[in-house]
């Protein structure tokens, strides 16, 4: 199969987004990347077609759990064997899946970076045949890996642990210029192939608004979109149960 195959079948898309095609073509090719992608991109499809057309294990880090797991489901529905590791499954099950990995039933596995290197995943990573690996939001390593995931910061250790490092392929929503240099930088990419395509949503408004009376303007607001949904986002957690206590007495 082709890429044009894979996208096709599995994705159900006839043609890639802006930026997508030339970063599945660096990493089938062996090269390193880092993609710049707003949300809503299609990030995800830049490491999921190129797992499909490479052989061998393509591992994905990611730190968010319910991402993790929505997208295996998602992969399944569309017939692509795919699991994911993280601190949320029973001891019983990861074994089942790290053995089913190592036996290479799955394309992808989606881990979590504190997972990378204990005993039981450096030993698949070191007997299974890894593809490439995928790093997401993957500025992590500059803006937040000391306080959000410090163990973002041992991505490295763990490539360096490998028998053989394979392509590496780190993805984020928006980076400046330094944050993209730290990514980089810390995670040692190998004359990157980097494809920013900025982060523009059209779909999205920003307004800032400065009401004498934020309460009134705020159930003003909430009454015309009263049968949509929405997030109020408050300083303190005292401002939460006060505006929650506001909305609840305002119906």
């Amino acid at each position: 199969m082709d890429k044009f195959s894979v996208l096709q079948q599995y994705f159900g898309h006839s043609s890639f987004r802006p930026g997508q095609e030339q970063v599945v073509d660096a990493i089938v090719s062996g090269q390193d990347v880092l993609g710049v992608m707003p949300t809503g991109a299609g990030k995800s499809v830049c490491y999921q077609v190129p797992a499909m057309l490479m052989p061998g294990l393509t591992l994905v880090i990611s730190p968010l759990i319910s991402l993790m797991q929505d997208q295996v489901a998602a992969l399944e529905e569309e017939g692509v064997h795919a699991a994911c590791l993280n601190s949320a499954l029973p001891e019983g099950l990861y074994s089942t899946i790290l053995r089913a990995a190592l036996e290479g039933d799955y394309k992808i596995l989606y881990v979590a970076p504190e997972r990378l290197l204990t005993d039981s995943f450096l030993y698949l990573a070191m007997h299974a045949r890894i593809a490439f690996v995928a790093v997401d939001e993957a500025h992590c390593v500059s803006q937040w890996g000391q306080d959000f995931r410090p163990s973002y910061l041992k991505i490295l250790d763990f490539l360096q642990k490998l028998p053989r490092r394979p392509a590496l392929a780190a993805f984020t929503a928006t980076a400046t210029a330094q944050v993209r240099s730290d990514i980089v930088r810390i995670l040692q990419l190998q004359d990157p192939v980097t494809v920013v395509t900025g982060f523009d949503r059209p779909n999205l408004r920003f307004e800032v608004l400065r009401p004498q009376d934020k309460r009134r303007a705020l159930l003003e607001l909430l009454e015309e979109r009263r049968d949509k949904s929405g997030i109020v986002y408050c300083a303190t957690r005292k401002g939460v149960e006060q505006i929650c206590e506001l909305l609840q007495s305002s119906g």
